[in-house]
């Protein structure tokens, strides 16, 4: 009998868990993809990529006043970013898996296998920025013994709401 309060403890503890998860990857991708479009309008505002000029002096204006709005999160380095993010991924896809802290690592990443190589690695391994950051500057890119010669981003996981996803499980006895 005791084993049935101990089944019915840990599927709430699951079902809690998982559901923390999923809101968790909700609200980064809602967030990502506002980022996301917030960058597509500064490239419109700017007439394409390319007019980098008038563009800064425009993200340094509207910078000013979103700041003043809506806090730091809106200041001319995110703005930047957002741009920046919008530029090197025209489509937001398997980032929605990471958080913006690992992207804002990767963005100044000019060569494409390599960003893409340590996005996989992010996304296959549930690596930290800290953790990230160890890699790149362990050059595991570099290290690869055989590089393909196009790395793909690895495609979006269908199951992500799972226990695995639970740092540290409670163990009840």
């Amino acid at each position: 009998k005791e084993e049935n309060y101990y089944i019915e403890i840990e599927n709430y503890i699951k079902r809690n868990e998982t559901n923390k998860r999923r809101r968790n990857l909700e609200d980064n991708y809602d967030t990502l993809n506002n980022y996301w479009n917030i960058g597509k309008l500064i490239v419109e505002a700017q007439a394409g990529s390319n007019r980098a000029k008038y563009g800064n002096e425009l993200i340094k204006e509207w910078s000013l006043t979103l700041t003043r709005n809506y806090g730091k999160g809106y200041d001319y380095t995110n703005l930047s970013r957002f741009r920046q993010l919008y530029i090197a991924f025209p489509n937001l896809g398997p980032l929605a898996q990471l958080s913006w802290t690992v992207i804002c690592k990767l963005l100044p990443i000019k060569d494409i296998n390599k960003r893409n190589y340590y996005i996989n690695l992010c996304i296959e391994r549930n690596l930290s920025k800290r953790q990230l950051l160890e890699e790149i500057k362990s050059k595991a890119y570099e290290r690869l013994v055989n590089k393909p010669k196009h790395i793909e981003l690895v495609s979006l996981k269908k199951e992500y709401f799972t226990f695995e996803y639970i740092k540290s499980p409670i163990i009840i006895k």
